[in-house]
C-alpha cells in the first residue's frame, strides 16, 4: 500500500487530536470533538476545513479561455475576470470525467479547483485535450485550500483584515494579503451556509490556520462536511457522480450549456437525453427507522429499483436523509420508496432538495 499524502496542516490536526482517516490518498480529519457540534459550528457560527488535498490546475496564454470552453461544460468565454463558475469535465460518452469550479483571474488566466481523487486523471485529461503550446500548469502540490463555512465567517475573515470580503457576491473572488501572503479568497461554499475558500502558497498555511482558530473558528473535519453537502444536496464524486453517470441524470442540467455546444461529450449528452435516462437522482427521507447509507439498495414493491449514493442522519433535520438514483417514474416528490438497510424494506419518501 502506498504512503498517505499530508496536507501543510497535518500536523496540527494531529495536535489538535483529530482523528485521522485515509480519503483520496491523503491522511485527512473526519471529526475533532463530534460531527454534530461540528455541523452545529458551521450553521451558527464559523467552521474552518482544512481542504487542501484538492487540485489547481492553471491555464495561462493564447488560447486558454478557447480550450477551458472546450473542456467544460458551462460557458467560460463570458466569465468575467473575479468570478467563478461551476462546470463539468465530461468525456465523449457523455459520463462526467469531474465537477470542477472555474476561476478567471484575467483574460488568458484561469484555474480550475478539481476533487482531490481527480488530479491527476484530470491534469492528464486537461493536457490531453488541449491544443499544443497551451500552457497547462499542476500547482496543487504549492497551494494550500483553506475553507471557512459558516454564519458568521465573512466577521472571522474581517478580524484577520480582510474586511472586504463582506461585500463580496456569491461565486466571485479577491486577491488578498493574509497573515502576510498572498491569498484568493472566494465565496462559494460547499456546504449551504454562507462562506469561503482561501488559496494561499502552502507555506503559509499553518500561519493562516491558527490565525482563524484564534479569531474563533472551529476546526471541523471532513464528517460534518459530508453531512452539510448533504442537507444542501450537493452532490460528490465518487458517489453521485462518475465517469458513466450523465450531468443531466444527476439533475445538473442548469450548468451544461447544451444550446450552445462546443464542449467534449456534448453530442452524447444529447444523444442519451434523447433516448431518454433510465435513472435520475432524487432526495428522499426516512419515514421508518433506518439510514440510508452509500450503496443500500432501493427498491419498490419488493423489486429492486435504484441505489442510494449518499444518506447520513440530518443534524439540523433530526431526521435521515439521503440521494440516490431511481427510475424518473418513481422520481416524483412524495413517491414511496423502500431503503432496504440489512435485508430489512425500510420506508422512505422523495423529498424536496436541498433539504436545508
Amino acid at each position: 500500500m502506498s504512503q498517505l499524502q499530508r496536507t501543510p496542516l497535518h500536523a496540527a490536526h494531529v495536535a489538535l487530536g483529530a482523528r485521522m482517516v485515509a480519503f483520496a490518498g491523503f491522511d485527512m480529519p473526519v471529526q475533532y470533538s463530534s460531527i454534530k457540534e461540528e455541523h452545529a459550528a458551521v450553521r451558527e457560527g464559523t467552521g474552518l476545513f482544512d481542504v487542501s488535498h484538492m487540485g489547481q490546475i492553471h491555464f495561462t496564454g493564447p488560447g486558454s479561455v478557447e480550450t477551458v470552453e472546450r473542456l467544460l461544460t458551462c460557458k467560460v468565454a463570458s466569465l468575467e475576470p473575479g468570478r467563478v463558475r461551476y462546470g463539468l469535465l465530461c468525456n465523449e460518452e457523455g459520463g462526467i470525467v469531474d465537477d470542477v469550479t472555474v476561476y478567471r483571474a484575467a483574460d488568458e488566466q484561469l484555474m480550475l479547483c478539481v476533487n482531490a481523487a481527480n488530479v491527476e486523471k484530470d491534469y492528464r485529461w486537461c493536457v490531453r485535450h488541449s491544443p499544443e503550446g497551451a500552457e497547462v500548469r499542476n500547482r496543487s502540490a504549492e497551494t494550500a485550500l483553506l475553507a471557512l463555512q459558516g454564519a458568521t465567517s465573512a466577521a472571522t475573515l474581517g478580524a484577520l483584515g480582510a474586511t472586504a470580503v463582506a461585500e463580496l457576491k456569491r461565486f466571485r473572488f479577491v486577491e488578498a494579503e493574509l497573515v502576510g501572503s498572498p491569498a484568493l479568497i472566494s465565496r462559494t461554499g460547499y456546504t449551504g451556509s454562507d462562506g469561503f475558500e482561501v488559496y494561499l502558497p502552502s507555506g503559509a498555511a499553518v500561519a493562516l490556520w491558527e490565525a482563524l482558530c484564534a479569531a474563533g473558528a472551529r476546526p471541523c473535519g471532513l464528517g460534518a462536511r459530508d453531512t452539510l453537502r448533504l442537507e444542501a444536496a450537493l452532490p460528490l464524486y465518487g458517489q453521485e457522480l462518475d465517469d458513466t453517470t450523465s450531468p443531466l441524470e444527476a439533475g445538473l442540467d442548469r450548468f451544461v450549456k447544451l444550446d450552445a455546444g462546443g464542449f467534449l461529450g456534448c453530442e452524447a449528452i444529447r444523444a442519451r437525453r434523447e433516448a431518454g435516462h433510465s435513472r435520475q437522482l432524487v432526495g428522499f427521507q426516512m419515514v421508518g427507522r433506518g439510514i440510508g447509507r452509500a450503496g443500500y439498495p432501493i427498491s419498490r414493491d419488493g423489486r429492486a429499483v435504484g441505489v442510494v449514493t449518499s444518506g447520513a442522519p440530518s443534524p439540523t433535520l433530526g431526521n435521515s436523509i439521503g440521494l440516490g438514483y431511481v427510475p424518473p417514474a418513481l422520481a416524483a416528490l412524495g413517491e414511496r420508496l423502500d431503503i432496504v438497510i440489512r435485508g430489512r424494506a425500510v420506508e422512505a419518501r422523495v423529498a424536496e432538495t436541498p433539504f436545508v
